[in-house]
């Protein structure tokens, strides 16, 4: 309809209803409501003389006046923006006092100094990202496409990417589809069914490790020693893991054999639910799904009697040193 009137009065100059309407064969009151948002964007303009004689516009034309006030708010925003940092700018020599370059240790409160100090970590990055992040991999999709991009950006540079997931991420479809990608760009990924804990560290040189109160929070590690010995854990637990680089043809059936046989070693040990579904990475519920299956299995009717159960099947080999979260059966 717009269209129709627009090249209309583009030819004879006319914003007449009924003519226009005549000569497109619309409905005049259908012109008339067109011809106003024709005159709204810019595209049409009345003659000064004979407001019933219109001129057509260029869109460029119509755009450009359409756009001036918007590009000289953003201009000002811009010069708004400017003026935070460079005020803002005169308090960080004394935030960097109270802390020397070489500090060994850096506690951040807030996720938004995490996310600053990973992004400046990740630009003066020059060999090696290691990742370890337990988890099933509930990260949303979005999530997973915009660290993506961070690590697409390292990658292109040379940088080294090694990361360790828990076995359950093989079952998790973003995951599948994030570790696909990254590995096709050179990313190296592994999973095992417990992990040490969530490590970042760059070139071993530099750590982030989670605060204790489970928090957004971070330590931030510098002390050559200490980050040597994370990273050394980490090498350790990587060569004991499963490559994983996409979700076809890469022992899913073995891996879930894995969850499975350790899950009946933690029930024999006395974990309780909470400490099984945190040292598998994942859920609650999934995890007692999987409790109430191996002991329907195995026709327990406690963890010790599951386990006992299973030894005697031959299902695993039973291990007394299950790790410090043993407790009573739940």
């Amino acid at each position: 309809m717009d269209l129709d009137v627009y090249g209309w009065v583009l030819e004879h100059r006319m914003i007449g209803a009924d003519a226009v309407a005549a000569g497109t064969g619309r409905d005049p009151e259908e012109v008339r409501r067109s011809v106003e948002r024709l005159l709204q964007a810019q595209l049409l303009h009345l003659s000064p003389g004979d407001p019933a004689v219109a001129y057509a516009v260029a869109p460029d034309t119509a755009a450009s006046r359409l756009v001036a006030p918007l590009e000289a708010q953003i201009r000002e925003r811009q010069r708004e923006i400017s003026g935070i940092r460079e005020d803002l700018g005169r308090f960080v020599p004394y935030y960097l006092e109270r802390r020397t370059t070489g500090e060994a240790l850096e506690v951040l409160e807030n996720v938004e100094d995490v996310r600053g100090a990973l992004n400046r970590a990740s630009d003066q990055c020059t060999r090696e990202v290691l990742t370890c992040q337990p988890g099933g991999g509930g990260r949303v999709p979005e999530a997973m496409q915009e660290a993506l991009k961070r690590d697409e950006i390292m990658l292109r540079r040379g940088i080294s990417m090694r990361s360790l997931y828990h076995h359950t991420a093989r079952f998790n479809g973003p995951s599948q589809a994030y570790v696909a990608a990254a590995s096709a760009l050179g990313a190296q990924y592994r999973t095992a069914h417990e992990l040490f804990g969530r490590l970042i560290a760059f070139d071993r040189e530099l750590a982030f490790i989670p605060v204790k109160d489970g928090s957004w929070g971070a330590v931030v590690i510098r002390e050559p020693s200490t980050v040597a010995y994370l990273c050394d854990i980490f090498d350790q637990t990587w060569d004991l893991a499963t490559p994983f680089s996409n979700a076809v043809g890469q022992g899913l059936e073995e891996v879930a054999r894995e969850i499975h046989e350790t899950i009946i070693r933690l029930l024999a040990a006395g974990l309780k639910d909470e400490a099984i579904a945190r040292r598998l990475g994942m859920s609650l519920r999934t995890a007692r799904r999987h409790i109430a299956d191996i002991m329907e299995e195995l026709g327990a009717g406690s963890r010790f009697q599951a386990g006992v159960a299973a030894a005697a099947r031959g299902l695993f080999d039973p291990d007394p040193a299950a790790g410090p979260e043993a407790g009573p059966a739940a």
